[in-house]
This record gives C-alpha cells, sequence and structure tokens, in this order.
C-alpha cells in the first residue's frame, strides 16, 4: 500500500478509549475509528500519538491498538502508528510491529535523548532514513516546539524531506516566524510532499500558512469542525474559516487553555468527549489524573455554550 496515499487533509490522533480497568476499550476504540472514517476530508488516522497516551502504554499495547483500528477501518483509511523509541535497533523492532499490527505508515517521534542533549543533522536524516529502508513503510515527521533541543533546523528539513520514504511532516514547532520557515523549506526541497499543521491551540493562524491540512489529536473530538475550517482556508474563504473558528474557540480554551497540548489537556479532552456523547469513558491512565468538578463545570459551560453538551458529568 506504500506509495497509495497522500496524506494531505485532516488526520486524526486517535484518542484511546479505556475500560474503568484502565485496559484498552477495543468495541470503543473500534467504534471511534469507524466514527472518523464516515467524514469526507479524512486523509488517514493515527494511533499512539500524545493524544492517545502512548508513554502509557506497552509495546505490546501499541501494537494491539494499531491493529483494532487497522482491522476496523480495513483499508479505508491508511493508519499510521506512531514510533517512541531511543535508537535505531530499539526504533526499528517497533516499526516492524506496528508493521505486522497493520500500520501503512508510521509517525516517527524524536527520540528522548535528543530533548535532552540534542543531536546533529546526519543523525535524524540518518534514523529516518534507517526505519524508512528496514520496513518499506511511509514516514510522518514529528516536528517538536521550537523551543526544544529536538526541534529541527531548516535545513535537517530540507534533507528529510528528500528521502523517499518520507512522505509528511507533522510541523508543530510553534514559534509562528520559524513555522513559516519551515513549511518553506520542505516545500523547495520537496514540494509533493504533505504539510500538515499539528497546532491544535490554534488552528486557523497555522492552517493559513499554505499547508496541506493537520494531524490533530482536536480531530478525534470534533472533526465536523476542523474539516469544515479546512475546506473554507482552502476556499480562501477567509470570513466563514473566522466564523469557523469561532465556533471552535470556546472548546479549544478549555481543552488547551493558553498553552499546547499536554496529558492534562488530553485528559479534558476525553472528559469534553464524553459529555458531548462521543465516548464513554474518560478515564486516563495515571500519573495523568482526570479533571477536577471545577474544570467539569467550565467543560459542561464550553460545551454547551456551543450545542454539544449532552450529559453534565461522567
Amino acid at each position: 500500500m506504500t506509495g497509495k496515499w497522500n496524506y494531505k487533509g485532516i488526520i486524526p490522533a486517535l484518542t484511546l478509549p479505556l475500560k474503568s480497568d484502565l485496559t484498552i476499550d477495543e468495541q470503543e476504540l473500534r467504534r471511534l475509528s469507524q466514527w472518523l472514517t464516515t467524514f469526507k476530508g479524512m486523509a488517514a488516522l493515527m494511533t499512539n500519538g500524545h493524544t492517545g497516551e502512548v508513554f502509557s502504554l506497552t509495546w505490546e499495547e501499541r501494537a494491539e491498538v494499531t491493529r483494532i483500528v487497522a482491522d476496523e477501518v480495513k483499508g479505508k483509511l491508511p493508519v499510521i502508528s506512531a514510533v517512541s523509541a531511543e535508537g535505531i535497533s530499539e526504533a526499528i523492532e517497533q516499526a516492524q510491529m506496528q508493521k505486522k499490527a497493520g500500520a501503512t505508515g508510521l509517525d516517527i517521534m524524536p527520540p528522548h535523548h535528543w530533548l535532552r542533549f540534542g543531536m546533529r543533522s546526519e543523525h535524524v536524516i540518518d534514523y529516518f532514513d534507517a526505519i524508512g529502508k528496514a520496513t518499506g513503510l511511509d514516514l510522518a515527521v514529528h516536528v517538536y516546539p521550537s523551543w526544544t533541543r529536538a526541534s529541527y533546523s531548516c535545513e535537517t528539513l530540507a534533507g528529510l524531506a528528500k528521502l523517499p520514504s518520507v512522505k509528511l511532516f507533522k510541523v508543530g514547532t510553534r514559534e509562528m516566524n520559524k513555522y513559516a520557515r519551515d513549511i518553506q523549506a520542505i516545500r523547495e526541497a520537496a514540494p509533493d510532499k504533505a504539510v500538515l499543521t499539528c497546532h491544535d491551540e490554534y488552528l486557523l493562524a497555522s492552517m493559513v500558512q499554505g499547508v496541506d491540512g493537520g494531524l490533530l489529536g482536536f480531530a478525534s473530538f470534533i472533526p465536523e469542525l476542523i474539516l469544515e475550517l479546512t475546506d473554507a482556508v482552502h476556499a480562501g474563504d477567509l470570513k466563514r474559516a473566522m466564523a469557523v473558528q469561532e465556533r471552535i474557540n470556546p472548546l479549544k480554551d478549555i481543552v488547551y487553555g493558553m498553552g499546547e497540548p499536554t496529558g492534562d489537556a488530553h485528559a479534558r479532552m476525553k472528559l469534553a468527549m464524553v459529555m458531548a456523547g462521543r465516548l464513554k469513558s474518560a478515564a486516563v491512565r495515571p500519573p495523568t489524573r482526570q479533571p477536577d468538578e471545577s474544570t467539569r463545570q467550565k467543560i459542561a459551560k464550553a460545551l454547551k455554550s456551543v450545542g454539544m453538551l449532552q450529559k453534565e458529568a461522567a
């Protein structure tokens, strides 16, 4: 299936439904996956992202999540799974598990030690090239914020864009001047590669930079609004786009506040999905905690303001 997909559109990074005992809720995961495939404009589904609580999952659980989603969508959309590893051998082993589980693409997160110690451009190129050659799968470059030591330079992004295995970029630079330069560097190196925003917390501002769509945890929650916003931006209809963003803002504010996506934000989003009737349980794995009562009330108020509140609490 490699090479079949162009990834231009919206890709939800799936939230992970859990049972009360914190095991994977397969039935709910299947239902959520199937529901998301019904929206026109979806380019893929992504498992095991930060929204999917990847760091709380074992390797076997990550593969099981991918297996469930891939089995449910049955080729209607490609399934991308995130790989979070420390070295090339570990990354390849993890990637092969995801391939066996049914992944058609891989989102490659920077190794954690790059966040602590930094890295050179050749480290990054070698890492991606090795995973791509070992698996034969399409790769997504997961671009971390500019303030981290794992932030890729424009030159590194251009080098990655030239790799045959790299098909898309999940650009989360979160510093708008560098974000614009990052997009330009990718476009100049490989105009055919998909460039997607992952700025859930300021969608419109990042979408009008000429990207092809978004790879967003928020799209697990409000796919219809994000697809409508994307359509308006691509049509050049700024007034309509601003109106859609206004409808998104109360939900964006209660989930992300003034910051970026975090474990707490993902917990707030799960609870909002429950209150909107889009998920059965708001359970999260520790050390992340469920929102307190004050936050629950604020979520209910935000949902009510946009006509999405179905029940006050979970």
